[in-house]
Formats: structure tokens, C-alpha cells, sequence
């Protein structure tokens, strides 16, 4: 399928909004907590995966697995941190500037060629994102930092996921999230701060695990079904369910400079899908889930 790893990543935007919409209800559990208990349902959901697909547990490309873990758990805390003190909109505008990190450490790490117009079009998408995010008051420059920190960081773990695509199964590359996730914020919820989740807080978090993992398996089947200079770029439609979530949810009202913003993105990654990739064809990767 010509344009598989498009829809994949689209899935993942999707699936990942319902994550955000879990963190930001659940403002007042603290952020490592989030994490450990999303970490704790993905962990049980990729061992039983991995016995049932009697696949080697720990993979082959160790290095790159690892780093792909320590960097998506560190990404994601500080992900949720923009979320629980910013507007949702403005947290997941500045947390999708990550794909553009994506593909300029791509062009070191993997080699990968990224034509001139797909460079300006990755530019007139980031405009149409800082349209979007407008200006707001309530974005800190403090947060802001750990915004733009959160998604270089994610820029990292994706290539680690595209440094895997020839070596191992895509979840396995999600198992060491949570492998690595679980006994580090685990050991934060008892040294540090621990709520006691109540009541529809317990199917939150739920929720928040199992879409995380459907949103992990789809990430990493959309990066390795093509190059990140062709993909990437719709992860900025998860700006857009941020916008539509943030203004039936939370009251986050939409001005018109936004609207401009959302069809200016979309505009940008539309034209760049058709683009001719300057790339060789992709190495057959292992079993797809």
C-alpha cells in the first residue's frame, strides 16, 4: 500500500489525542505516576503480545532499543508536564515541532536526503503550527523550554525506531518504553509523591494505557513502513484534534488565526506527501503487527 505508513501515523495522532485527553483530565495525579501506570498496562500488554508471537524477547538491536526507550520515557514525562500546565492545544502545537527534528537528525544518523521544497515545506508547516498556537499568555517561557526540549528528545527516539526497522519487531522496539519506564517512575511514586487515583480516575488511566500502546504500535509501524521526511509531517494533525478537544473540553476557544494556521498545515504536509521520496526503497522489515 502506497501511502500505509500515512494512515499509520494519522492513527497515532488520533489514538495519541485520547492519551492527552486522559493527562490533562487527570491534572492532579502527578505527572511520574501517569507515566508509571501507563508504562505498568503497556509492559503487560507487550509481554503477552511477545509469548503469544513467540518472538525474541529483548531483540536484536539492543543499543538502539535502549535509547529508544531511556528517550520516549523521557519525551513523553515531559510531554505530560506542557499538558498539565498549558493550554492542551498549545502543550501539542509545541510538542509537534518534533518532526522536524525528526528528519534533521535523520539526515545525520540514517543518511536520509530531504529535497529543498520538502525543507520549505516543513517550514510553512511550522508557521501554520505557530499561527495555530497564536499567542498566549498562559504559555510560560519555562514551559515553552520544556516543550521544545520534549520534542528534540522525541526527534531522537523516533530515529532510534527507524535504526530498528531491519532488526526487530515493532513490539518488541514498544516494549522498551515501559521496560525501562516502569522501574524508574515506579521508584518516583514511592520516594517521591503518590495519589491515590478514585473512582472514573481508574478507567482514565486505563484508557490512557491501552491507547498508548495501540498509538506506539502504530507509530513504529508507520516509521517502518517509509522515511520520515514523507511521514512525519501528519503528526501535525494531532494539532488539530488538541484544538477541537481543547475547545468541547476545555473551553479553549479557537480564534480565526488559528483556523488560517489548520489549513495552511494540512496544505503543507498534503503537497510534501506527493513529492517524489529522493530515497532508495525501504529494506523489507520483520513481521508487522
Amino acid at each position: 500500500m502506497q501511502y500505509q505508513g500515512i494512515v499509520y501515523i494519522l492513527l497515532s495522532s488520533l489514538t495519541y489525542a485520547v492519551v492527552n485527553f486522559c493527562v490533562k483530565f487527570l491534572h492532579h495525579i502527578p505527572t511520574h505516576e501517569i507515566v508509571f501506570f501507563r508504562s505498568v498496562i503497556s509492559f503487560t500488554i507487550c509481554v503477552f503480545w511477545i509469548r503469544k508471537l513467540g518472538i525474541p524477547f529483548f531483540g536484536k538491536n539492543i543499543k538502539w532499543l535502549l535509547i529508544r526507550g531511556a528517550t520516549g520515557m523521557t519525551a513523553l514525562f515531559l510531554f505530560f508536564l506542557t499538558i498539565k500546565e498549558m493550554p492542551l492545544a498549545s502543550a501539542t502545537t509545541i510538542q509537534y515541532i518534533s518532526p522536524i527534528f525528526t528528519v534533521l537528525l535523520a539526515t545525520q544518523l540514517l543518511r536520509e536526503k530531504v529535497r529543498p521544497i520538502q525543507w520549505l515545506l516543513f517550514f510553512v508547516a511550522f508557521i501554520g503550527v505557530l499561527m495555530i498556537k497564536g499567542f498566549d499568555e498562559r504559555v510560560s517561557y519555562f514551559y515553552l523550554g520544556i516543550g521544545v526540549v520534549s520534542a528534540f528528545i522525541s526527534g531522537i527516539a523516533y530515529n532510534a525506531i527507524m535504526k530498528c526497522r531491519e532488526t526487530d519487531h515493532p513490539i518488541t522496539v514498544v516494549l522498551y518504553f515501559p521496560m525501562i519506564a516502569t522501574p524508574i517512575m515506579g521508584t518516583a511514586c514511592i520516594t517521591v509523591e503518590w495519589v491515590m487515583p478514585i473512582g472514573y480516575e481508574w478507567l482514565l488511566l486505563l484508557l490512557l494505557g491501552i491507547f498508548t500502546q495501540i498509538a506506539q504500535i502504530y507509530m513504529t509501524k508507520a516509521l517502518h513502513a517509509d522515511h520520515s521526511s514523507r511521514i512525519m509531517p501528519f503528526k501535525y494533525f494531532g494539532v488539530i484534534y488538541a484544538l477541537v478537544i481543547g475547545f468541547f473540553f476545555f473551553n479553549e476557544e479557537l480564534p480565526w488565526l488559528s483556523f488560517l494556521g489548520i489549513a495552511i498545515v494540512i496544505s503543507a504536509v498534503i503537497l510534501n506527501s506527493f513529492l517524489k521520496n529522493p530515497n532508495k526503497q525501504l529494506p523489507p522489515t520483520q513481521g508487522v503487527v
